[in-house]
């Protein structure tokens, strides 16, 4: 009985210590990206992951953009001098205004596991064919949810960060467009926020 404690324990040991090796993902500024903009004091950027190289350090060697699925961190800096409540609700815009909302975590890892066909010529109709909900598929993986935006209060002089994931293909001329944020105290909304999706 003590050696199979023991083994177990040794087990545990080497998956914390593999854990521990693993880059903790961690974005910069919003400011340093490309696509950022400042409004209300409020600096929020916007950052489509397409290529393996980009998606690799939030997501391993999954890339959602294979099966589909856009993902696009968002980062938000708060220099308003108050705390901010967040109820984010975020759209794709393509280039010719048409608006693609985010889906869930959880419909995202519920996706099945057929590979998108590469584009051929032309637009791609929005929203992209989906393959049926599947209990087990290649999205359903623990980045997906546990990288995805769910901050709900932005303290003074705080970033908060996460992604959103849109059922759409990242084209030049497409952006953000972001709403619900309020002041914490007076219940008061922000203007919202359209950030354009420029590469790194």
């Amino acid at each position: 009985m003590k050696r199979v404690t023991v083994i177990v324990l040794l087990s545990i040991a080497t998956l914390a210590a593999a854990d521990k090796d693993k880059p903790r993902f961690n974005p910069g500024p919003a400011s340093s990206y490309a696509s950022h903009q400042t409004l209300d004091k409020i600096t929020i950027a916007a950052v489509p992951y397409l290529t393996d190289a980009e998606t690799a350090t939030a997501f391993g060697k999954l890339n959602p953009n294979k099966y589909g699925v856009l993902p696009v961190l968002v980062i938000l800096e708060n220099e308003t001098g108050k705390a901010l409540r967040l109820g984010l609700k975020a759209e794709f815009v393509t280039a010719d205004n048409k608006h693609v909302n985010a889906l869930s975590p959880d419909e995202v890892q519920h996706l099945g596991g057929v590979i998108k066909p590469p584009k051929i010529s032309g637009n791609t109709p929005l929203p992209l064919p989906f393959p049926t909900r599947v209990k087990k598929g290649p999205l359903n993986v623990f980045e997906i949810e546990g990288r995805a935006f769910a901050a709900k209060l932005l303290p003074i002089g705080e970033r908060v960060f996460g992604f959103f994931y849109f059922n759409a293909d990242h084209e030049p001329g497409s952006r953000l467009y972001l709403t619900g944020i309020q002041d914490a105290s007076t219940g008061q909304d922000y203007f919202y926020y359209e950030v354009p999706l420029q590469r790194q």
